[in-house]
């Protein structure tokens, strides 16, 4: 059997033994504990009904995140705080005042979605993050409303005041402290294996030993499998208590990015390498999703419409592998064989990518296509790296995703760029070699031609925004990762 799962709910210790390893936080509080005002509205992490805090010890403090109940597994909680709505609750029976706020600001018409707008408010009170309306927007770009609209709420979010429980804290660090587990998290439920090592060495060892087990870092798509696809997993090994992987460690010319780290942990640092990368990620899923899943993770699973693999790619980015004491590294658009196949041998996971940094003379845009703005899947999403010396290109580094059936590098396009001026009719000359490269299909999100001109427009783009010749975009993602 091994340990239980410890966390703290409401400060009270909670124990958990004999539970299936993938069952859903979400379905842990409504069947197990009774604890209904968390939602189900969608299952894959994309409407926020269902969000829950986390209180998470790091560096002895606590910091707070908003997450999707519905793809957080049950053993992730460990050595964790959780928070949900019925934790507001005030000792005398009194509403919180982010539910107070939200009911003199008419926030909420049928209700449904109200208590994750709530958790999303009070994680955003309790990191002390800024109230102004865009803050608040990127804070709640996670939770949707179908009834109310989203002034009454935006209103509520700047009315909402001070944490009233910053006093409270302190003591929850040390109450977190007390639980944090010595030893690796490890159990069996009616044949199915839980393990989170706690080492790279005991991580590296776990997946050597079991080759088909399945990979979990922030859950954000394996969670789907699950909820949506109905697939047991036989055997799930964490990445996420190990803590050489939660690691970003800047190597002077290069940024390296463990497997463990988080997108909203990666905002910041790959902002520092380029203001692209921040806006980029701040439009990958909203914050409860960024909060749980990882930007190995995006790279690891192969898929076609990823966003961060053409960016990476175009900024060559280069992947560390790993078999029990055995490290190789390659260039990242060689992890990409087929749909659904990747270089990567049985026994071998993703330890680290490698992002170099940026020289300021480049031409480096990251541009994503989608329906809606915020928490959408790309219809085409492009990484454009142009070296331009005396008005030449000098070499160039372009990749697609949602173009084929990987994340792709354009070399016919690069080919037909690289020692021409860097002048609009050489750009456009050189569009018309993504037909080359890329031969994009039909599907629900985007027709093969709109793919093709949408990709070539975005090129022509990149050498307007280079030229001066249209408006560059002013996200600050950095502020956002801030506030």
């Amino acid at each position: 059997m091994g340990r239980p799962i410890r966390f703290l709910l409401d400060g009270e210790v909670r124990e958990l033994a004999d539970v299936d390893p993938t069952l859903t936080v979400l379905n842990l509080l409504r069947y197990d504990l009774r604890r209904t005002g968390t939602k189900e509205g969608c299952a894959e992490g994309d409407c926020g009904a269902c969000t829950v805090v986390l209180g998470e010890l790091q560096g002895g403090r606590v910091r707070f995140r908003a997450v999707n109940a519905c793809i957080l597994f049950a053993p992730m909680l460990d050595g964790r705080a959780l928070f949900t709505v019925e934790s507001l609750k005030r000792g005398d029976g009194a509403l919180h005042p982010i539910q107070r706020a939200m009911v003199a600001n008419h926030g909420s018409q049928c209700g449904f979605c109200t208590p994750g707008f709530v958790m999303s408010l009070y994680a955003h009170q309790r990191a002390e993050a800024a109230t102004d309306s865009q803050t608040l927007k990127d804070a709640l770009a996670g939770n949707l409303c179908r009834c109310t609209g989203y002034g009454p709420i935006l209103a509520a979010g700047q009315a909402m005041g001070l944490d009233p429980d910053a006093r409270l804290t302190d003591a929850l660090a040390v109450e977190l402290a007390a639980i944090q587990p010595v030893e690796s998290l490890e159990f069996e439920h009616r044949g199915r294996r839980f393990l989170a090592p706690r080492t790279l060495a005991g991580f590296a060892a776990a997946v050597e030993a079991n080759p088909d087990a399945t990979i979990l870092a922030g859950g954000t798509d394996v969670g789907l499998w699950v909820t949506k696809q109905h697939r047991a997993l036989p055997t799930v090994i964490s990445i996420n208590e190990v803590a050489e992987l939660r690691r970003i460690d800047d190597l002077g010319e290069s940024l390296r990015v463990g497997a463990g780290v988080r997108y909203a942990e990666a905002v910041e640092p790959l902002a520092d390498l380029h203001p692209e990368f921040g806006a980029l990620l701040r439009r990958l899923g909203g914050l409860q999703v960024r909060n749980l899943g990882t930007v190995c993770g995006n790279v690891a699973n192969g898929s076609p419409i990823g966003d961060t693999p053409p960016a990476l790619i175009a900024a060559g980015a280069t992947l560390v592998l790993r078999k029990g004491q055995t490290t190789r590294s390659l260039p990242l658009e060689d992890y990409f064989l087929a749909y659904g196949k990747q270089d990567r041998r049985l026994g071998e996971f993703v330890e680290a990518v490698i992002v170099p940094r940026i020289a300021s003379s480049r031409v480096f845009r990251i541009y994503k296509l989608s329906k809606r703005f915020d928490q959408d899947i790309s219809a085409v999403c492009a990484g454009i790296s142009v070296g331009v010396a005396d008005g030449r290109v000098t070499d160039a580094r372009i990749a697609f995703g949602g173009m084929a059936a990987t994340p792709k590098r354009a070399l016919a396009t690069e080919a037909a760029l690289t020692g021409k001026s860097w002048t609009e009719a050489t750009v456009r000359a050189a569009a018309e070699a993504l037909a080359q490269d890329f031969q994009p299909i039909d599907d629900m999100r985007a027709s093969a031609a709109y793919r093709l001109k949408a990709a070539q427009n975005l090129l022509l783009r990149a050498w307007l925004e280079s030229a001066g010749a249209a408006p560059v975009r002013a996200l600050d993602a950095k502020a956002v990762a801030r506030a």
